[in-house]
């Protein structure tokens, strides 16, 4: 009796240590979905390095009240599973939501984002924003715009002088 005790409290510490670490976790039902879809979903996470389990709702409330993230026990109803991605926070929500999109039997319920309780609503913004890549490429055009337009000015200038000496 006491060994399975042991080892829900082991699950449990489990659970809570993902949801510190994580930047980014993210609940959804995967009710109705058949096993070449979750197998296809598991793929697409894990070549994100996002993990994805599937819990006992009771040991995650439980890790839920030890991190202080109560917020997330009133989604933690019927079959959940949990996507926790350590590194990059718009990941999960990204790839969940584009699934959710053509698979319309996956239920994204809430989420943690940086140590914050996030509606559905909150994750489908994050899952809009462009990727990191993406973000990096227009802080580059950003920056590259200020040189870009002295040289299409110092151009200008040039030709002109150039049409007045000729």
């Amino acid at each position: 009796m006491s060994n399975a005790i042991d080892q829900k409290k082991l699950i449990v510490d489990e659970i809570a240590d993902k949801l510190k670490s994580s930047v980014s976790t993210v609940v959804v039902d995967y009710r109705g979905l058949n096993v070449g879809e979750v197998t296809e979903l598991r793929k697409q996470l894990r070549e994100a390095g996002v993990e994805f389990k599937v819990y006992k709702n009771t040991l995650t409330r439980r890790a839920t009240e030890a991190t202080e993230l109560t917020g997330l026990n009133e989604v933690l109803t019927g079959p959940n599973a949990i996507a926790f991605s350590a590194e990059d926070v718009v990941a999960p929500a990204k790839i969940l939501s584009d699934f959710a999109k053509k698979h319309e039997a996956l239920e994204i319920k809430a989420g943690v984002i940086e140590g914050n309780i996030a509606s559905v609503e909150d994750i489908k913004a994050l899952a809009d924003l462009p990727s990191r890549e993406g973000l990096l490429s227009m802080l580059l055009s950003v920056l590259q715009a200020p040189i870009r337009n002295l040289a299409l000015a110092t151009k200008a200038v040039a030709d002109q002088k150039e049409e007045q000496g000729a």
